[in-house]
């Protein structure tokens, strides 16, 4: 299958400065992929060259099959743009806004209220169509920038960290929107953010991004084994009060077992981490031994620990080649 999108060695510099270094990506039609890094990391540097609005020193960026430094006029015709800065005219109801779009999209003026109309009530501003948007939230004004960027039907929509300033009720509501559009829409969304957990509640697959370049892509699981191959399991123990005495030998025993790489004693629990998961085997191991369990956690590695100990190996490289 052909990705909708493909990044090849894209590069952006600003003197000596690589906001962007030799960028290499593809993403699929359909799929939800989350662009994730700290501010200043070169997302928005990307999104730019995606949509033809600056051009790379090197690399090409396809989108839809178009060139977008050679085709920006084609790849905009296929993008909807979300930008993290809103510009609507206040002055207008989020309906006026939206025909006025529609115009300048060549959309007839029957259909555009049609679509228009649809669109508001879709975005759950249907209570809100003829009110000005200068009356509007910002939660209300980025389900209006929602309904903006798919009048004009895209294939892709970008989304420049949309979550910014919205209160946790409304973020919820509004990634729960993006995953229900992708979905039923089959539209492919590429979601820019440096918010971690919201990234993981509706992205199919990350790219982390640091410092110019992706150091690392793919779903959440494939991450997880990548990092911490050695040891991608980790299972947590505490044992009834009158056990922790012999957690010594508790210790001991369970080092024994191959398939575990590790026991580390962190107060009264142990922490065991396991090159595959065996914790069956280890709860099995300790009651057979004639220990009580009182606690036992199989720790699931989320993103938040993946970004971090990716930031951690990355500095370390830093660190080597400085």
């Amino acid at each position: 299958m052909e990705p909708i999108i493909k990044l090849n060695n894209l590069t952006k510099q600003y003197g000596t400065f690589k906001a962007v270094d030799a960028l290499n990506l593809e993403i699929y039609k359909g799929e939800i992929f989350g662009l994730l890094g700290p501010n200043g990391a070169g997302k928005s540097t990307t999104i730019m060259m995606m949509l033809g609005l600056t051009e790379p020193h090197f690399g090409s960026a396809l989108v839809c099959g178009y060139n977008a430094t050679e085709n920006p006029i084609e790849v905009k015709k296929r993008v909807g743009y979300l930008p993290d800065t809103l510009g609507f005219y206040d002055n207008r109801t989020g309906l006026e806004n939206l025909l006025y779009i529609a115009r300048l999209n060549g959309i007839s003026e029957d259909i555009a209220i049609q679509k228009a109309t649809e669109l508001l009530t879709r975005v759950g501003l249907e209570k809100d169509i003829h009110k000005k948007v200068g009356t509007y939230s910002r939660g209300m004004k980025q389900r209006l920038g929602l309904a903006d960027v798919l009048i004009k039907n895209p294939e892709i929509i970008v989304l420049d960290e949309p979550t910014l300033g919205i209160d946790p009720k409304g973020v919820r509501s509004f990634l729960k929107l993006i995953h229900q559009l992708s979905r039923e829409e089959q539209l492919t969304v590429l979601l820019s953010s440096h918010h971690l957990h919201q990234v993981q509640q509706v992205c199919d697959r990350v790219g982390i991004f640091v410092n110019g370049k992706l150091i690392a892509e793919g779903d959440i699981p494939t991450l997880s084994k990548k990092l911490l191959d050695e040891a991608p399991y980790t299972v947590e123990i505490r044992l009834q009060e009158n056990h922790q005495e012999n957690l010594i030998a508790i210790q001991n025993l369970l080092k024994q077992t191959q398939d575990i790489k590790n026991v580390t004693i962190e107060q009264d629990y142990l922490s065991i981490t396991c090159t595959k998961d065996i914790t069956a085997y280890i709860a099995k191991t300790l009651i057979n031994a004639g220990f009580n369990l009182v606690h036992l956690h199989k720790k699931e590695f989320g993103l938040d620990d993946i970004y971090q100990r990716y930031f951690e190996n990355t500095d370390e490289n830093y660190r080597q080649t400085a």
